[in-house]
């Protein structure tokens, strides 16, 4: 009985055991760079950075409706876990009926010519794809992909890839399993791939990876008139109606003035230039050197993605499915080639998730290894045995390997950043500043979900720079431009040709934005205390594209600076927070220790500087005790006798 459930629901069993080693891995919290804006919007229904991501935002809306003990950013983590696991699920399916494939046509041998010598396509190995056979090897692809550390710290975060690899995962299958049908019906697998294609680029625009390899395999069915131009007809028109209702959602919503509604896509224009992705399109093809060194950079990560054996076990799979499934091996080959060419030209620092298509393609090059391995073994006694057993460690080595690299269970740092910065300030303060991936998407989080300090208006610099973010300022804090609204209109209207792709004067534009920024401080410092983090100091306004009004200066307060007006001392709170550190620290935890640190050097120096060596001498004293990793300047340890 046990037997036959395992042997039957071999996918699903293996699925949810994914999900629980995965929910070791999750993070608590919100994690770098989007992950606190895309949970705030989740939660709050609101509208992402683009394109927007319709269906991932109103999923995401539903999950966090149900009630769990669990925070709602916790949830929202899990979510992606789900999302993870499922495509795990899809891709073992895929590899599954993948093996059918691969076995020889059996009528085709019975039915040859007597004498006939059996050659490489159709001689007989029905006996080694036994339903456990397949089974095991398909875990192999399958497990090896869900194990990379790219696939896996997708199930780690809420993010829109995760949802992304659902999405490719059931296209993939149901190209797998179409791929060899002899029959001339239609069948619900083109449906069910237009639909997948109109969601995926209904989630996320690298969903076009995928478009040649499935272009190629409809051709293939158009060729051997295996799909009718009515059929094609009706997949066109389920593809279109998935998009244009998708995309439909961020219309309607924008028109509800949601607190976090990025674009402000209430109208055709504004909506086409959020999904199109505009204000990115920089990065795309920006240069051939550019594309080189990600290419390196690519190849040079599989080691850590698989592990060596489990490589040599994919080039073993290139060539067995060249030498027994011609066209799977070109849609393969196509996928894997196609995504690292079109992903190397982005000029992005999270790069690495751009590959997952080539990830998956490499998953299924591995499990066509194994098949070809045990083949090999297969010829010795307990050749299997010891095959499987091997293959088996090779993937438990795979996991304790990268299950260090991925665990986010103790990441705390974002959270504990984001709430020391803002709890340091003034009640009914302004924090202005362009850290994105270290605190302002973390804020969104916070502030719009948990309700954390309310009274603080965080303004991000560069998105400043957006005419649909003034609407969102005004919404969220109605007075913040009083007093300078006229620049802020003219500074609109120089705006209005930039964004829509015309001739603008960049010149024009520089002057009104200065401006602006200036004005803010100008015209809210007497309602609101104003802070500038210290990557505005130390860039634009040293480099003089960002000043103060007369009669202002700053002043190192705790982790930002404090605008202030004239010379005097101005005390800072106590350095009383506490940043947890994560066990395996990445770029991103190091940066914020370090801007930890610096920030209260500068405290440090400030204080000396008014003779105040008792108060001077606790600031650095936390660097000392919560940053050693980082050194006190000599001279600051000489005047403090540390």
């Amino acid at each position: 009985m046990v037997k036959e459930i395992l042997l039957k629901y071999w996918a699903t069993i293996a699925s949810l055991l994914l999900f629980v080693v995965y929910m070791f891995t999750i993070a608590p919290g919100v994690v770098e760079i989007d992950s606190g804006e895309l949970a705030a919007v989740q939660i709050t229904f609101g509208i992402a950075h683009p394109t927007g991501y319709p269906l991932f935002t109103v999923a995401g809306y539903l999950f966090s409706l149900i009630p769990l003990p669990v925070s709602k950013i916790f949830q929202a983590n899990i979510l992606a876990a789900v999302y993870c696991a499922t495509a795990f699920y899809f891709v073992c399916k895929a590899l599954y009926v993948l093996a059918d494939h691969l076995q020889p046509n059996k009528e085709k041998a019975k039915n040859s010519k007597k004498g006939r010598k059996k050659t490489k396509e159709n001689r007989p190995l029905a006996k080694e794809f036994t339903k456990p056979f397949k089974i095991f090897t398909a875990l192999i692809g399958g497990f090896s992909l869900a194990f990379s550390t790219t696939f896996w710290l997708q199930s780690t975060s809420v993010e829109v890839y995760s949802f992304h690899l659902l999405i490719v995962s059931i296209i993939i299958y149901s190209i797998v399993k179409l791929s060899n049908e002899s029959d001339n019906t239609f069948g619900r697998d083109w449906i069910v791939i237009a639909a997948m294609f109109g969601m995926g680029f209904a989630n996320h625009m690298s969903t076009i990876m995928l478009v040649p390899s499935a272009l190629f395999i409809l051709v293939l069915h158009i060729k051997n008139k295996r799909i009718s131009y009515a059929a094609l007809f009706k997949c066109a028109l389920v593809f279109a109606l998935i998009v244009v209702i998708s995309y439909s959602i961020l219309l309607i919503r924008a028109g509800f003035d949601p607190v976090l509604n990025w674009g402000n896509p209430e109208n055709l224009e504004n909506l086409w230039r959020h999904i199109s992705g505009k204000q990115y399109q920089v990065w795309l093809f920006s240069s051939i050197d550019v594309a080189k060194q990600n290419i390196v950079n690519f190849f040079g990560s599989l080691v850590n993605e698989f592990g060596i054996p489990l490589l040599l076990l994919s080039l073993a799979g290139v060539f067995h499915f060249y030498g027994r499934h011609r066209i799977i091996f070109v849609f393969l080959t196509v996928n894997f080639l196609f995504t690292v060419i079109y992903a190397s030209n982005y000029d992005i620092k999270d790069l690495q998730t751009y590959y997952l298509l080539a990830l998956i393609s490499i998953s299924f090059f591995i499990y066509g290894g194994a098949i070809k391995a045990l083949k090999i073994l297969a010829k010795y006694k307990n050749g299997y045995k010891s095959g499987f057993v091997t293959i088996a460690i090779i993937i438990v080595l795979q996991v304790s390997l990268n299950f260090g690299k991925v665990n986010q269970q103790d990441v705390f740092i974002f959270e504990d950043y984001t709430k020391a910065l803002m709890g340091s300030t003034d009640k009914n303060s302004i924090v202005f500043s362009y850290q994105w991936d270290y605190f302002l998407s973390a804020s969104y989080y916070y502030q719009f979900v948990e309700n954390y300090r309310k009274d603080v208006i965080v303004i991000d610099k560069e998105l400043l720079r957006r005419s649909w973010y003034y609407d969102q300022l005004r919404n969220i804090t109605p007075k913040i431009f009083n007093g300078f609204e006229d620049d802020v209109q003219e500074f609109l209207s120089a705006l209005k040709p930039f964004e829509r792709g015309g001739n603008y004067d960049a010149g024009k534009l520089e002057t009104y934005f200065q401006r602006i920024m200036t004005n803010l401080v100008k015209f809210n410092s007497d309602q609101y205390s104003f802070y500038i983090g210290p990557e505005l100091v130390e860039n634009e306004m040293r480099r003089g594209q960002f000043s103060l009004p007369g009669g202002f200066s700053i002043v190192p307060d705790l982790l930002l600076f404090k605008v202030v007006k004239g010379n005097d001392y101005h005390p800072a709170p106590a350095p009383d927070f506490t940043i947890r550190k994560a066990g395996n620290p990445n770029e991103y935890h190091k940066f914020i220790e370090s801007l930890c640190a610096k920030m209260l050097i500068y405290r440090t120096m400030y204080e000396i500087q008014h003779d105040k060596e008792d108060r001077a001498r606790l600031y650095a004293e936390k660097v000392l005790t919560d940053f050693p990793g980082i050194p006190l300047p000599e001279n600051i340890k000489k005047k403090l006798s540390l």
